[in-house]
């Protein structure tokens, strides 16, 4: 597939790279939930799915050796092991094309060429972004849902808006299915309970983004008063969530309910209670600009930079210095969904993304020799294939342009990450980021 089959009119465009760095330009879109997850490689014949162990911390030791039992070979030590929990990366395949007739677009057909190229590169980079996006956001939304349908008397069974985050449990750093062997404590409205078994509904029903609507059972049963429609349901490890003005979940936010610097300064706090790393100097808040007016309209937020030298740069560029330790990340990706708790009101979701919130697996293979042989119009460009396919069509007019990506996004735990190792920390599985949700 050399250049030389190409028409005439097209060869000293490839030649000379024109298509190549259309595409790179376009990747470069404004998105931003890629940037933030950590790339690894995902190399050849290992199958589709990569599992992943992380060892956890030991807790500290603060009581001295008693010197009455330093004695015998193991001078009064108990041996102990740290914990180890897993994350997994599943491979799939993402791609798109389009044609074009050489006959019918030869007017103007170098800048029709370079346009699809653009196109193709402006689609790869937001279906990417949105895949970080759903990964990120699946995780950081788990454990933190609310009834649906109020209880008609006392029972085992819950109907809730979202039971992501309810299914699993992890068990010796891996997921294992709740059940009855292997609850998990959630707490219900007022009170605890320890559940047994989740159950998606056969027609989905939430209103979260992404959310699996269904039926949560617990050992014991769960009070009225607790299973009244609205009322908080909450994992032990549920993720963290910010709402202002202290609700406890999406139905309970009303229009005032804006956005407020008090609100990103407590998932700063989150962040930093889990010991969790920042990004070159401060934490990412990807937000969307209803978002970031809300903030600058927040009389705190003014406040602060009251004669501040660094007030031009905040208000002209949207960017906080250290003090407040975020980058502003603007988006027009961000979730943005009815609110149920209001009529006619919108609920936003700016999040607090600190190092290693997200990892992007990428193949290794998508450009080889056997995939892609040497005489074959192939770029890879920001992990993504930008091919161009010669016409093979009777009439050799028309020319395929195309890219694919073969990869996946997940969200890595930190379940070995507790208070017996650092005291400040959540009993959060997912401890990197934190989400703001607000009235917009």
């Amino acid at each position: 597939m050399g250049i030389s089959n190409f028409p005439a009119a097209l060869q000293p465009i490839i030649q000379q790279g024109f298509l190549e760095r259309e595409f790179q330009a376009a990747l470069h879109s404004r998105l931003g939930y890629r940037a933030v997850a950590d790339r690894e490689e995902f190399s050849v014949g290992i199958g589709e799915t990569l599992t992943k162990t992380r060892a956890g911390l030991r807790p500290s030791v603060t009581t001295p050796l008693a010197a009455a039992s330093n004695t015998n070979l193991d001078n009064g030590l108990t041996p102990g092991s740290y914990g180890v929990e897993q994350y997994t990366i599943t491979l799939n395949h993402y791609a798109a094309t389009m044609d074009l007739n050489m006959v019918t677009s030869r007017v103007g057909i170098a800048s029709q060429f370079l346009l699809n190229a653009a196109i193709n590169g402006e689609q790869a980079a937001r279906s990417l972004d949105e895949l970080a996006r759903n990964a990120l956001f699946a995780a950081y939304f788990g454990g933190n849902t609310r009834v649906r349908t109020t209880l008609g008397s006392a029972g085992v069974n819950v109907t809730v808006d979202d039971i992501r985050g309810f299914q699993q449990v992890f068990v010796n750093g891996v997921q294992t299915a709740v059940s009855a062997g292997n609850p998990l404590t959630v707490t219900v409205g007022s009170n605890v309970y320890s559940l047994t078994g989740a159950v998606a509904d056969g027609s989905n029903v939430s209103t979260a983004p992404g959310g699996v609507s269904g039926v949560l059972t617990f050992a014991s049963a769960v009070t009225v008063a607790d299973g009244t429609a609205g009322n908080t349901v909450s994992a032990a490890t549920g993720s963290s969530i910010v709402r202002p003005n202290s609700r406890t979940n999406t139905n309970q936010i009303t229009a005032t309910d804006q956005l407020d610097m008090a609100s990103l300064l407590n998932a700063v706090a989150i962040l930093r209670q889990n010991a969790v790393p920042e990004i070159d100097g401060a934490y990412n808040c990807y937000l969307d600009p209803i978002s970031a007016r809300q903030l600058f309209g927040d009389t705190a937020f003014r406040q602060l930079f009251q004669g501040a030298t660094s007030a031009n740069q905040v208000f002209k560029r949207g960017m906080v210095n250290d003090f407040l330790g975020l980058r502003f990340v603007p988006t027009t990706e961000a979730y943005v969904t009815n609110a149920p708790g209001f009529a006619g009101g919108l609920i936003r979701r700016p999040i607090v993304c600190g190092k290693g919130a997200l990892i992007e697996g990428d193949f290794a293979g998508m450009a080889t020799a056997d995939v892609a042989p040497k005489d074959s119009i192939i770029a890879i460009v920001d992990g993504v294939a930008m091919v161009t396919r010669e016409p093979i069509d009777r009439l050799q007019q028309i020319i395929a342009q195309s890219w694919y990506w073969i990869g996946g996004f997940c969200t890595p735990s930190d379940t070995t990450t507790n208070p017996a190792t650092i005291p400040t920390a959540t009993n959060a599985a997912y401890k990197r980021a934190v989400m703001v949700e607000h009235a917009g």
